[in-house]
């Protein structure tokens, strides 16, 4: 199962320059793109580098992945770093182990997370973050199946980020990263060597927090705005055919009510879009439903569909208005995360949570559970994820938590 996601993933990415469009027919008066039978497929965006995405702690884990404009923590560079500048403690550290494909029998697949902040002052905050991604250890095998080595595939990002409070109620955030990612360094596909990649990106922030009054004990009105992931094309081949990081558009919300001094509970509300150019189909129906080429496929003439060729910022912000099926298909782009959480005494959490995508962009739909609980100076998160449809997805029956520590608590200051 490893090999085959892997040599999938490669196969992708480009081995030489002469990529075909998209599998399928362009149907206009289905706005879709469809199969022989007239029945819409999938046509979903797809980038190198996808751990970039992948919610690294189990309390966003736990709310539908949502976490843009919730209460900051030792894990918010992820979502929003200008979420700590308003961070209530000073400083904060986290670690978050996540199985991946643990419902298939692998055990040496995960991802790893250790993220941290420490405020300056009143205004200004500094965060680091270290995710690492581990792909286990592989056989490589060649197109006849005959052995061709083996290997430890594996995915790294480092990042440092910079949060100032603007006024009293807004914030904003810068985050530098460096991306490295090696899946099969000196394998031979087709003649061409597979080489790692290497990429530097970054993500920019805003915060807005307002106190608000909906309840006796008062509570916060939160919203946030990200861009992240905007950085470099990366290529596995050394060729010129480059392809794009998993740059993403995020805006959040978020709703904080104080019942009493023991219970507390947020709403939480995401909305995100990859930054990156929808696939156009190169052949599509006429008004008589005979099957032509799409004129604006290659223009060029080169047999590469252009929007593979496109350039980091005509890519990542013609993102919003280059789906072939135009509006319609755009909001199809845009998945949905959905979250709440319970707090007793903040000493015992529950959250839940609704992950959606849409079918033909991707088809990611799944309720998601968790609790948390603070004892003295430590906190622990633990995040379970259900489909609710017949998706299978690398989290099924995982089981996946977060460590945070509260220096201050160990310190006495609280």
């Amino acid at each position: 199962m490893k090999k085959f996601i892997l040599l999938s993933f490669i196969l992708y990415i480009g081995i030489t320059n002469s990529v075909g469009a998209q599998a399928g027919v362009f149907n206009p008066f289905a706005n879709c793109v469809t199969d022989p039978n007239g029945q819409c497929v999938p046509n979903t965006i797809l980038t190198a580098m996808p751990f970039l995405r992948i919610i690294p702690d189990a309390r966003g884990g736990a709310m539908g992945d949502a976490g843009i404009a919730t209460s900051a923590d030792a894990s918010s560079l992820h979502y929003n770093g200008a979420k700590l500048a308003f961070a209530e403690q000073e400083v904060g550290l986290g670690v978050t182990y996540t199985p991946w494909l643990r419902n298939l029998g692998l055990n040496d697949v995960y991802l790893a997370y250790l993220s941290g902040y420490k405020q300056i002052d009143k205004l200004q905050t500094v965060a680091f973050s270290l995710r690492f991604f581990s792909l286990g250890d592989i056989n490589f095998t060649d197109i006849n199946g005959d052995p061709a080595g083996t290997g430890s595939p594996r995915e790294m990002e480092f990042a440092v980020a910079y949060a100032r409070k603007l006024g009293s109620n807004l914030s904003a955030g810068l985050t530098g990263k460096y991306i490295y990612s090696n899946l099969a360094s000196g394998q031979m596909v087709n003649g061409t060597e597979i080489v790692s990649a290497n990429a530097f990106a970054a993500d920019i922030s805003l915060q807005y927090v307002k106190e608000n009054k909906i309840v006796a004990n008062g509570g916060k009105f939160s919203m946030g705005l990200t861009l992240s992931n905007i950085g470099s094309k990366v290529t596995y081949t050394g060729n010129t055919l480059k392809d794009f990081l998993p740059g993403n558009f995020g805006l959040g919300a978020a709703m904080e009510l104080n019942f009493d001094e023991y219970n507390t509970i947020t709403f939480a509300f995401d909305i995100n879009k990859l930054l990156a150019p929808s696939p156009i189909v190169c052949q599509e129906l006429d008004a008589e439903g005979n099957i032509i080429r799409n004129p604006n496929c290659s223009m060029d003439g080169d047999s590469i569909p252009d929007y593979r060729q496109k350039g980091l910022f005509s890519g990542a912000f013609g993102s919003f208005s280059d789906a072939q099926g135009g509006a319609g298909e755009e909001f199809k782009e845009i998945s949905y995360s959905l979250g709440i959480e319970y707090w007793y005494d903040k000493q015992f959490a529950v959250r839940a949570g609704y992950f959606y995508e849409h079918p033909e962009k991707g088809d990611r739909q799944y309720l998601t559970l968790g609790v948390g609980l603070k004892y003295n100076v430590f906190g622990l998160n633990l995040a379970y994820l259900t489909p609710t449809n017949n998706r299978r997805n690398p989290l099924d029956n995982t089981l996946r938590f977060s460590m945070l520590y509260d220096f201050e608590s160990s310190r006495g200051d609280n």
